[in-house]
This record gives C-alpha cells, sequence and structure tokens, in this order.
C-alpha cells in the first residue's frame, strides 16, 4: 500500500471526506515532491496542484495521483475547491499545525461555507510515524553518511581549531558523502559550552583537555538522520570521564528499555534514574529522545510526558545529557528504529569515550 492509499483508508478514522495537505513534509510523505505544491486526497481521487517551476518534476515523480498546474487564475486552492465541489464533498481535513493564521483565513474566504474545515494533522502524524521498509532504508543510508562523517571529523578535533571551523567541515562533509544538506544546523561546543544543549558554535578554539560535543545529521532523500558524540581532546579529568560513563550508562539503560508499545515516559525514566542514582538528575533538563523521520524533530517522543505507547516502526533518537553550568557537557545519542521485541540501533558510530592526543 503506497503513502497515499494509507492517506486514504484513514479519512474514516477522521470522519472526513478529503484531506488537503499543504505542508512540506506532508507534500513529501504523500507524492515524495517538495515542491511548494499542494496534495488533495479522498477516498475516490488523489490531486496534486503545483505551478511551472515543478510541473515537470511533478510528472516525472508523482504517482497516483493526477496532476494540474495552476495558473494564476486558478491557484493551488481554487483548483482544489472545484474538485470538492464537483464531487460534493464538504468535511475536509487540513494540517493545522503547519498553517499560518493568514493562510487559513484565506481558506476559509474561499471557500465560505461549502466546506467545513477540520483539525487532522494527527491523522497524519501517526501515519509518518511508523516508517515502512522503504523510509527505513532511506534513514539507513543517511545515518550511514553521519556516521562516515564523524569518523572523518575525528581527525580535525585539534587544538587550536574553532567551533565554527569543525560544524563547517561537518556541513562540507555530509554533502561530500550524498547528503542534501544538513538535518539541522550541527551543534559543535566544546568545554564550558558544552553545558549548553544547543550551543552556537562560536570562534571558541579547542583546547587540550576538553570535552567536545558534536551534534549534527544529514537529508538522504527526504529523510534525516541525527547523532551526538562527545569526545576529549588531550587527557580528560576523572570528574569528566565519570560523567562520560554515568551518560552513556543511561542511554544504555534506554536503549534497553525502548521497544514498540512501551510508553515514551517508561524509556526516558529508566534513562533519568541512572543519572540521578549517579547523582546528575537534576543536570538532565530534556527529553531522552524524539521521532525523526521527515522532519528532524516530529513524533513519537521518548520524555518524561509522553505515556503513549510508541508504535511498531517508529524511529527515535536515545540522547540523555548531563550539563554542567560553567563546566562542561556530555551527550550521547544514537538513532532507534522499535520492533515489537525490542529495538535495532542505526547508528554505527563507536561511544565509548575516545581521547584524540
Amino acid at each position: 500500500m503506497n503513502h497515499l492509499e494509507k492517506i486514504s483508508v484513514c479519512l474514516d478514522k477522521g470522519q472526513l471526506d478529503a484531506l488537503i495537505i499543504t505542508s512540506e513534509p506532508g507534500e513529501y510523505y504523500a507524492v515524495g515532491m517538495k515542491g511548494e505544491g499542494l496534495v488533495l486526497v479522498t477516498r475516490e481521487r488523489n490531486c496534486y496542484f503545483t505551478d511551472s517551476r515543478y510541473i515537470e518534476l511533478a510528472e516525472q515523480t508523482v504517482a497516483n495521483a493526477a496532476i494540474t498546474m495552476t495558473t494564476p487564475e486558478r491557484s493551488q486552492l481554487v483548483l482544489a475547491k472545484e474538485v470538492l465541489s464537483d464531487c460534493g464533498l464538504r468535511r475536509i481535513g487540513i494540517e493545522e499545525q503547519y498553517l499560518t493564521l493568514e493562510q487559513y483565513r484565506k481558506m476559509e474566504q474561499l471557500f465560505s461555507d461549502a466546506v467545513t474545515f477540520v483539525p487532522a494533522s494527527e491523522l497524519l502524524t501517526e501515519l509518518r510515524g511508523a516508517k515502512d521498509a522503504e523510509e527505513l532504508a532511506l534513514m539507513r543510508k543517511a545515518q550511514a553518511i553521519t556516521d562516515q562523517v564523524f569518523l572523518e571529523i575525528l581527525n580535525n578535533l585539534k587544538p587550536g581549531v574553532t567551533e565554527r571551523q569543525i560544524a563547517a567541515r561537518i556541513t562540507y562533509l555530509q554533502m561530500q558523502y550524498g547528503a542534501e544538506k544538513n538535518s539541522f544546523d550541527p551543534i559543535v561546543a566544546s568545554s564550558y559550552r558544552g553545558s549548553m544543549p544547543h550551543a552556537i558554535p562560536d570562534d571558541k578554539p579547542i583546547q587540550s583537555g576538553e570535552f567536545v560535543t558534536m551534534d549534527f545529521g544529514c537529508i538522504y532523500q527526504g529523510y534525516c538522520s541525527d547523532m551526538t558524540r562527545t569526545v576529549a581532546v588531550g587527557q580528560p579529568t576523572d570528574e569528566m570521564r565519570q560523567v562520560y560513563d554515568a551518560v552513556l550508562q543511561a542511554q544504555l539503560a534506554g536503549i534497553a528499555q525502548a521497544k514498540a508499545g512501551v510508553p515514551g515516559c517508561d524509556i526516558h525514566n529508566a534513562a533519568w534514574q541512572v543519572l540521578e542514582d549517579a547523582g546528575y538528575g537534576d543536570y538532565f533538563g530534556h527529553g531522552f529522545g524524539h521521532g525523526l523521520g521527515l522532519e528532524i524533530h516530529e513524533k513519537p517522543n521518548a520524555n518524561r510526558s509522553n505515556r503513549e505507547p510508541l508504535p511498531v516502526g517508529a524511529v527515535i533518537s536515545a540522547e540523555p545529557g548531563v550539563y554542567l553550568p560553567g563546566k562542561f557537557g556530555v551527550r550521547i545519542e544514537d538513532v532507534l528504529w522499535l520492533t515489537k521485541e525490542g529495538n535495532v540501533n542505526l547508528t554505527q558510530s563507536p561511544k565509548e569515550l575516545i581521547v584524540l592526543e
């Protein structure tokens, strides 16, 4: 069953006559395009509307949907309204989590009372949360690129090199090895800056005796990778080794708990308890993991607030961390594919403490 068929089958669940898809990830999930188009899914037919900039690519890429090019007089929404009117469809799902207020008001004005718009972002979110075999293969490839970049970037981590230079090198290498682009701006944080989980790389030079945390990922054919490693440049202190070991043990505990059917909070708490027992529970402020796929952050989540069981086929990060203000931080992150029996780790990079002399 292709993605358009999966979406169509789910219309009954939302008591919908049709679904309008306007977001970039939704569009790509449905038809494999990122061309600022609009996808209309009904029980009987699927349509894709885009403009002259993307029509040729759409004709080469989109399957199982009728393709129509917009004109100045017939916009994407006008074409969608024509189809809905012809078919007598009134209860229409929209991706409310992606629409701006201005966009929604324009839709209301155009459609007037002809249809009823129904929030339906969750419908697509649930479908996207369980990766099929094709999606998983693309995510494996994206993760393999990231693994390859990590092994090479170790050669660049030397005293005197700046965080910004390392971030630039990561970006270059990911593109060189086949990525479309970064899945997010690389995080490179050394020494005391490592206590900021999302530190922005600056011109601080790396020095001997420091931890360097690198969090980065890439996009391959639409799908994201994500990985964090903390390495020591020069010999670490006993405290640095102690914190690193605590984070590693916490990650392993969370990974051992991670499988389909387990609530996200249970996975998070398994890791948090290890850090709490080691005296670092107060220094782990974020969730154990987040879903990823067409977006770097998407549902489902493995955090303290998610009590929902995670679905079979979900792909989540596994990234506990300890952040000591003014000193340093440690985070270790892998990406897991969840099964009924457990999980498969898509990340192959070593995570025992690496000390670069």
